[in-house]
């Protein structure tokens, strides 16, 4: 059964394609209102009540966040000011860099929901190797369930991957590729049926097919 928010899909859909077009503050000032009360206010209800439902699913409290439209440009050679996707994450109230985040995103290529942490660095990407060194059997049974449930792969979001093992791991370690990276995400599209059953429900699904792979993380990180 539908819960309403397709109608936020459906709005922020068709004003990132007029934004595709025309990716300017120009354009976007006077549609700033209809962004705001048409997808930027649903999106924040909707990021609320998923902290929730992930809070009971996880037992861990998940605070909620809302990406910004505009673009922070300072370093980056693409210069358009504004982003033609919506993207929520819920990040867990501990503060530790191992403590896997949830992301939700949605663009005109893209309708997704992931888990996992990047960027490490120093000892979090230290314990990270040993983690993966130590469980990454038990991590990859977890991460096979979930490709099969929903079609979880690894996400390509972070550094791109060492070219070689580091060590003091063996060149032919049997999660060698999971070692050379500086973390690990899966990112799953949102079940098909996404329109009939609701986004809440869809997400959720989503949510609990990944979460074995999650538990992985919040045990032996």
């Amino acid at each position: 059964m539908a819960d309403g928010l397709e109608k936020l899909v459906d709005e922020a859909l068709a004003f990132f394609a007029q934004l595709e077009a025309n990716n300017s503050k120009e354009w976007f000032n006077p549609r700033k209102d209809h962004y705001k009360d048409a997808i930027a206010a649903p999106a924040a209800f909707f990021a609320d009540l998923m902290a929730e439902d992930i809070a009971r699913l996880t037992g861990k409290p998940h605070s909620p966040k809302v990406f910004r439209v505009y673009r922070d440009v300072r370093f980056s050679k693409d210069k358009t000011p504004l982003n033609t996707h919506l993207h929520v994450m819920w990040q867990p109230a501990d503060k530790d860099p191992l403590a896997p985040a949830w992301f939700w995103g949605l663009s005109r290529d893209y309708f997704v929901l992931g888990m996992g942490v990047v960027g490490l660095k120093g000892e979090a990407l230290t314990r990270y190797r040993a983690f993966i060194d130590s469980w990454g059997d038990g991590l990859q049974d977890a991460r096979e369930a979930a490709r099969a449930d929903v079609g979880a792969a690894l996400g390509d979001w972070g550094p791109e991957p060492l070219k070689k093992v580091p060590k003091p791991y063996a060149a032919d370690h049997p999660h060698e590729g999971l070692l050379r990276r500086k973390g690990l995400t899966l990112s799953a599209p949102l079940p098909s049926d996404w329109r009939e059953i609701g986004v809440m429900k869809a997400t959720l699904a989503n949510v609990r097919a990944v979460l074995p792979v999650w538990e992985m993380f919040d045990a032996h990180l």
